[in-house]
Parts: structure tokens; C-alpha cells; sequence
């Protein structure tokens, strides 16, 4: 947009010296050379204004605000609930500040045409545009959108009262024509935004690695079924009800790591229940306990139809 800006610039200026009658040169310091010099710098003012405006209200989502009136500081909920009404006005908003930017700029070099000569002028219009009417505030708005969109709110509102007539129609054209973008996030773009959170957990990033991890497996409950998310038999660990809790068992159950054994008669296939390796707190090796004397949980069984 900075590019197209400038190039526009310069053929408007260049366009606008060969067609405006080339006056003498107003001699400086007068009245009107203040005046015409005060209404150029408005103007580059202006312009910088509603450029930085249009790069930092139009990168604030209707997501994003909704998220810091919830769950931001005091200060962001004060200044996203100012700037939310008139953001969710996007396409009008849009063309109110393009259309302010547009006659800023166009203006600028005919002020200019007054007190210089037209090659100065151009030099002048695109040294001050770039610089402080492009660069310097889409860099800080780019940067501090949040802040200055909420204390220039009330000049945008007014721009939008003046630029209704025009603003309006054009704005409600590009609503039927484009339509709203798709404010939240799909599943798979949520999955991608843990993800990139996982990779930074190590870093110093806000989430851990564990909650990404249960974060990432909530998204995808609704894809898996019982079968991906169970163990096969065959791969599980398990006691046999008959068996004794020596030392050798303790240390299996120990090095598997897990908060509950399987435990089965006759067959490993013929599950029984479960035993919670807390309960073994109390459980000395030396005296050899069985199993089977051990309190054992049921199990919850699930009949899968093929």
C-alpha cells in the first residue's frame, strides 16, 4: 500500500503542476506563505493519521478485541470496547479512511504549488508523505494498533458521520459483494496455533508442553474413536489375580510407570479389573500379598460392533 501510495502521489503532482497555471512565486514569509505552510503540514498530519489508522484498526480482528474485552488488562477491555463498534463496521470503515487519506494527499501538493516551485513541491510532497505521512506511523501503528486506535476513535467516528453519503454505499457494496471474513478460527487453525505454542513451551512461552499436549488431544476428540485410543491387550501389562506382590512384582509395576495394572485370570485376555498401584502403598514385598487380596477395581467394558 506504501508503494502505490507514492506512485499515485507523484502522478497526481506531476499531473496537477502541468495543468495548474504556473503562478509567481509567493514571497516568503508573508501571511499567506505561513498559512499555506501550515495547511501542508495538516495535511502530511492528516494523511499520516488516517494511514496509520487504516493498517491499525483494519489489522484488529473482531476475535482479537472480543478476547482482550474478556480477558485483557483493564486498559485493553477499556480500549477494545472503544474501538469494537466501529471496527465491526469494516468496509465502511475502510473507504472513510482511504477516502480521508485520498483527499489529504491530493490536496498537499496544491498547497505546496503556492509557495514553491513545482519541482520542489513534488520533492517536498514525496519526502513528507513517505516519511510522515506512510513509514513512521504504519511502523507505530503497526506496533501500538490498540493504543491509537482508541484515542483517535473519536475523530474516526466523526470522518465516518462526514463520509457517510459516500462511505456507506460503497462499504455495503463490498459487504454484498465480499461478505465477512471468517472471524474465528477453524479447528484445524487452532490445532496449528497449539502447535506453534508447543514449540515454544522450551522457550519461556505461556503454555507448557503438557498442556499443549492436552490441549492438542482435546481438539482431536471428536476425530478419534474408542479403538485409536485404546491399547491392544496383547501390548499391556498385566498381573495375574493369582499371582503373589513380591519384590519382582513391585519392580515391573514400578518400572512401567503406570497409575493402574490390568489384572486377569487364567487368560490375559479375560480382564477382571483393575488394581491401583497407590494401593500398594501399604503392601510390604517381604510378606508376599496376593493379588488377590488386594482391593481390585472394575472395569468399565466397551462392546465394539464390526
Amino acid at each position: 500500500m506504501l508503494a502505490v501510495n507514492a506512485v499515485t502521489l507523484v502522478g497526481t503532482m506531476i499531473r496537477a503542476n502541468h495543468i495548474i497555471v504556473e503562478a509567481e512565486d509567493m514571497e516568503f514569509a508573508t501571511v499567506w506563505w505561513f498559512v499555506y505552510a501550515g495547511i501542508s503540514c495538516i495535511l502530511v498530519l492528516f494523511a499520516g493519521i488516517m494511514s496509520g489508522l487504516t493498517l491499525g484498526l483494519m489489522s484488529l480482528g473482531l476475535v482479537d478485541l472480543e478476547i482482550l474485552q474478556r480477558s485483557g488488562t483493564l486498559t485493553e477491555k477499556k480500549q477494545a470496547a472503544a474501538i469494537l463498534p466501529v471496527v465491526q463496521k469494516q468496509h465502511q470503515l475502510l473507504v472513510t479512511l482511504l477516502l480521508c487519506n485520498a483527499c489529504a494527499m491530493e490536496a498537499l501538493p496544491i498547497c505546496l504549488d503556492k509557495i514553491f516551485t513545482p519541482l520542489i513541491a513534488v520533492v517536498l510532497s514525496v519526502t513528507f508523505v513517505l516519511a510522515f505521512g506512510e513509514i513512521i506511523p504504519q511502523a507505530v501503528c503497526s506496533r501500538y494498533g490498540l493504543y491509537v486506535g482508541a484515542n483517535f476513535v473519536w475523530l474516526v467516528r466523526i470522518l465516518m458521520v462526514i463520509c457517510y453519503p459516500i462511505a456507506y454505499p460503497i462499504g455495503k457494496a463490498l459487504d454484498v459483494i465480499l461478505g465477512h471474513s471468517d472471524s474465528l478460527f477453524r479447528r484445524a487453525q487452532l490445532k496449528a496455533l497449539v502447535s506453534i505454542h508447543s514449540q515454544e513451551a522450551g522457550k519461556g512461552g505461556e503454555l507448557t508442553h503438557d498442556e499443549t499436549t492436552i490441549i492438542s488431544g482435546a481438539l482431536d476428540l471428536t476425530e478419534k474413536t474408542a479403538e485409536e485410543a485404546m491399547t491392544p491387550i496383547e501390548s499391556t501389562f498385566s498381573l495375574d489375580v493369582r499371582s503373589k506382590l513380591d519384590w519382582e512384582a513391585i519392580g515391573k509395576i514400578l518400572a512401567r510407570g503406570h497409575s493402574r495394572v490390568p489384572i486377569y485370570s487364567e487368560s490375559p485376555k479375560n480382564i477382571i479389573g483393575l488394581l491401583l498401584v497407590k494401593n500398594l502403598l501399604t503392601v510390604r514385598p517381604e510378606t508376599e500379598t496376593p493379588v488377590s487380596a488386594v482391593s481390585i477395581r472394575r472395569m468399565p467394558r466397551y462392546t465394539l460392533d464390526l
